[in-house]
Parts: C-alpha cells; structure tokens; sequence
C-alpha cells in the first residue's frame, strides 16, 4: 500500500527483522522504543486502525502480542508489560497503518507506575 506521495506504508513492507508473525500479523522492534524490547504487531494487510481490521486480522495480531511477550520475557526480562494501541489523531496515532504497541517496563522506569495508561493524559494521573 502507498500513502503520502506515494511513499509505501512503512508496516506494509517492514524494513527491520522480524520477531515473530502468524498467518496474518507481524511483530518486530519499535523505532523509536519508550523502554527497552519495545515492540509493535501489525497486520500484514492494510488497515488505518484496529477497528478497520476484519475479526480474523484482529485475532491473529492479539494471539502474536502473547507470543511476543514470551520472546520479550526471555530477551529483556521485564518486570511488567503496556499493550496499547493509538487510533486517529486525538488518539495519537501517527502511523497510518493499525499497531499494538507491546511495551516491557521495568520497575523504577517511572517514579509512579501506578494507573498505567491513565498517565498519558496528565490531569487524570492516579493520584499519589
């Protein structure tokens, strides 16, 4: 698939190895990690978001974010995972082709992990 003047999407054809796949999703390392082993899965098939993808699409990139973790586990040993995913802009996306970020967090990595996601928009953090 081609977006933007006719630049090919960057997750339809991946140019980083791989870590894994299925039939229908792939999963290699995020460019631009937040914490070490931060990873993505993507379907093979171009979809702007995870709510455009067909049912079997879907399933197929959420059975890879558990063999994932697996790899991840034996690779960086985190001590706890993120998995999110950005849709649209208000949302953060800014790769137009859907992904589930699979993020390993490590303890200390923050000050205050407590709430998770919910610290992305600061004036809904966990309290202290």
């Amino acid at each position: 698939m081609t977006i933007d003047a006719g630049r090919p999407c960057i997750f339809c054809v991946p140019d980083r190895a791989l870590l894994c796949e299925n039939e229908l999703a792939r999963a290699f390392y995020d460019v631009n990690p937040v914490s070490p082993g931060h990873a993505l899965v993507v379907p093979k098939r171009h979809f702007r978001t995870i709510f455009d993808m067909a049912a079997e699409d879907y399933a197929a990139c959420f059975a890879l974010v558990r063999e994932l973790r697996e790899i991840l586990v034996e690779k960086h040993a985190p001590d706890g995972f993120n998995v999110g995913v950005n849709c649209e802009p208000a949302g953060g996306q800014s790769v137009w082709h859907a992904h589930v970020h699979v993020i390993p967090r490590y303890t200390g990595d923050v000050e205050r992990p407590l709430g998770g996601v919910r610290n992305v928009i600061p004036w809904k953090k966990s309290p202290a």
